[in-house]
């Protein structure tokens, strides 16, 4: 069996050889084991081997495992990075960050990571002319992930951040309900740029776009001097930005991303308010996604865009 699921590559084919099992149990007990047999890979062909497993496990299900995903994403440096996580995005196992030798890729030990026992030696295999995978099927977990661009801000509003960071995102991951909205989506991402002014030399203060206008990036440095001499821009950090931008939606990854930009102003607020603001954005941002989505991917958005009001509700009461 295992032999053969390292020859199908097709997802499809995948599912229709897996389901000819009758002893579901067995069948999710030789997986796991061949998973955990990868799970702390030494080279790319072994990374690869347990991305195809987690694959598989997801058609399957884990059973009474913890499901965990393989991702191939990208260091800071831009190098690659491969690691599982579960639900709420915790990684699992061996985190590995790669290196280009003249021969291949190999595993970088010295910006690697085990979860599963820390401090243990990581065991590190030949470099391979290998491309390294990422998991194609997803398993469910909360789709509306909440990032921020730099980690500067106004102090007025440090403490709203550290409430959506500790407080948000952790209750995203524990009340919403993936399983009933469908499998179409993995992540829509919020991604929120704050405006800040730290010194003269380290600053950024957003000014946002009439919407009306429709700018592209050719644009808004024009419209800003429309507004502002150069020496206010360069004196105060401004930057011209839309609210919102959205990016594509990726079928292959179910991801989109959207630019949350938020200006001085808005950490002027009462920080009750800025909650609320917040979330008016956050909803406008998924409410608009859902428009532009719903026709061409089956996904209750509906069900979705509910739960995540009603988490976004309590958030500003506490």
């Amino acid at each position: 069996m295992l032999q053969d699921i390292y020859k199908i590559d097709d997802l499809r084919q995948l599912s229709d050889y897996l389901s000819r099992f009758y002893d579901v149990e067995k069948l999710r007990d030789e997986l796991y084991s061949e998973f955990l047999a990868h799970s702390c890979y030494r080279n790319a062909s072994e990374w690869n081997k347990a991305v195809r497993v987690c694959e598989c496990l997801a058609i399957t299900g884990w059973g009474d495992r913890e499901p965990l995903e393989a991702v191939r994403g990208t260091y800071f440096n831009g190098a690659p990075n491969t690691y599982f996580i579960n639900r709420d995005s915790k990684p699992r196992f061996l985190d590995a960050v790669w290196v280009k030798r003249n021969d291949g890729i190999a595993i970088d030990y010295s910006r690697s990571t085990r979860h599963d026992t820390p401090g243990r030696d990581i065991a590190i295999g030949e470099p391979q002319d290998v491309t390294l995978l990422s998991q194609r099927n997803w398993i469910a977990k909360n789709p509306i992930l909440i990032t921020r661009g730099l980690a500067n801000c106004y102090e007025n509003s440090r403490p709203v951040i550290d409430s959506m960071e500790k407080g948000l995102k952790p209750e995203l991951n524990r009340l919403m309900r993936p399983e009933l909205y469908g499998n179409a989506i993995d992540r829509i991402v919020l991604n929120c740029s704050f405006s800040f002014y730290d010194d003269y030399h380290c600053k950024t203060n957003y000014i946002i776009a009439d919407e009306a206008l429709k700018l592209k990036q050719k644009d808004f440095y024009p419209a800003l001097l429309a507004m502002y001499s150069e020496q206010e821009i360069e004196d105060n950090g401004y930057y011209l930005r839309n609210r919102f931008t959205y990016g594509p939606f990726r079928v292959n990854t179910g991801t989109t991303r959207i630019v949350i930009v938020l200006e001085r102003e808005f950490s002027q607020l009462p920080q009750s308010r800025q909650k609320e603001v917040l979330s008016e954005y956050f909803l406008h941002a998924i409410g608009q996604c859902a428009k532009r989505l719903s026709k061409r991917i089956d996904y209750n958005f509906d069900l979705m865009i509910s739960d995540f009001a009603a988490i976004l509700s309590r958030w500003c009461e506490n």
